[in-house]
This record gives structure tokens, C-alpha cells and sequence, in this order.
């Protein structure tokens, strides 16, 4: 990543993965997950739901839905999220690709 300074301050340029950024373990991973989080947390907001109503829909205890909306989505599996969004009436499509680079990437795009 490119550092430069801006009125005395060191700014590096961010890799477009703030966890991976951070140096965290599985930042891929983390990365879709929250994408995964922001996109339940606006359904719910959508659909007017009490975080009740969202987990009774989402197959979640309120405490877990209340920490999602806090981002606290360390216990949920990419899968279970996924399952969530179901429930609040997402389509899911995974989309599988060669790539020119010798290893791939997960992305996550929402449409």
C-alpha cells in the first residue's frame, strides 16, 4: 500500500479491505460477513421489524440479533447469515469464475 503525508499526516491507502488492513486473521472472510451484516441490518430497517420480529423471521434469538445490529457477528457463519437473509427475502446467487491470478478472491456484490 502507498503511504504518503497531508498536512503532516501519514495516510496510507487502504487495500479496500479494512480487516485485511488491520492485519486480522481471515480478512477475506470478515470482509463478507459484514457485507452480509450491513445488508440484514438494512432489511430490517426496511421492513419496519422489531429486532424480535427479525429473529423470530431469521430463525435468530433477539440477543443475536441485537448484537448483528451492533456488528457482532463473530458467532454466525457466512452460511447462517446467508440463511438469514433468506428469511427476510433475499435471493442469494454464488457466482463461481477462473481467474488470472493464481489464487481467487471472494467478493461479495449487492445489487
Amino acid at each position: 500500500m502507498a503511504r504518503r503525508v497531508i498536512e503532516g499526516v501519514e495516510v496510507e491507502r487502504s487495500s479496500g479491505n479494512v480487516f485485511a488492513d488491520l492485519g486480522l486473521p481471515d480478512a477475506e472472510k470478515l470482509k463478507i460477513k459484514s457485507g452480509l451484516v450491513i445488508e440484514i441490518a438494512r432489511a430490517v430497517r426496511r421492513l419496519g421489524l422489531t429486532q424480535e420480529e427479525a429473529g423470530r423471521r431469521m430463525g435468530i434469538p433477539q440477543p443475536k440479533v441485537s448484537g448483528l445490529m451492533r456488528g457482532d457477528f463473530a458467532n454466525l457463519s457466512e452460511r447462517k447469515l446467508m440463511d438469514c437473509l433468506n428469511r427476510l427475502g433475499y435471493d442469494i446467487e454464488i457466482s463461481v469464475r477462473p481467474t488470472a491470478e493464481p489464487v481467487g478472491q471472494l467478493k461479495l456484490a449487492i445489487a
